[in-house]
């Protein structure tokens, strides 16, 4: 397993980029602007970290930290505190790591039902992404029928 990236819900993005850019000094990396769905997601590296960062990216590769800023289009009512989105880690094998943390108890919120990403919820509520070391896994069951449960 290897640590991805922090993501943090933003009202402005604006702000938020001249926060974390300007003021902050951290370089954006990536930006994915997303028509259908109404969001913008900004990856920012720390100074020391963004030739990395790149050079990850151009590699096709995502294990350079960074943090990212998700920009919802529409007025959202976060609830829970949640401007405070998830952790996110890659893992070898979703489907045997969502099956392990399911015999401990933990629930499974978003399921890989792609065989790419899923998420739970630490037993204080902060939310984790899994996403799937390199290509996606072909769908399979019970992953692909399950439904989410509660919220990630």
């Amino acid at each position: 397993m290897r640590f991805l990236h922090t993501m943090l819900r933003v009202r402005n993005l604006d702000a938020a980029l001249e926060f974390y850019g300007t003021l902050l000094g951290l370089k954006e990396v990536r930006r994915r602007v997303d028509e259908k769905n109404r969001y913008t997601l900004v990856f920012l590296a720390a100074p020391d970290d963004a030739p990395a960062a790149e050079a990850a990216l151009k590699a096709g590769r995502r294990d350079a930290p960074v943090v990212e800023l998700t920009y919802n289009w529409d007025a959202e009512d976060y609830g829970e505190a949640r401007f405070f989105g998830h952790l996110a880690y890659e893992v070898d094998d979703i489907y045997a790591t969502c099956e392990r943390l399911m015999k401990g108890g933990v629930t499974i919120n978003r399921p890989p039902r792609d065989g790419v990403m899923a998420f739970v919820r630490s037993p204080d509520k902060h939310s984790i992404e899994l996403l799937q070391k390199g290509e996606g896994k072909p769908p399979q069951e019970p992953w692909k029928s399950m439904q989410n449960t509660g919220r990630w």
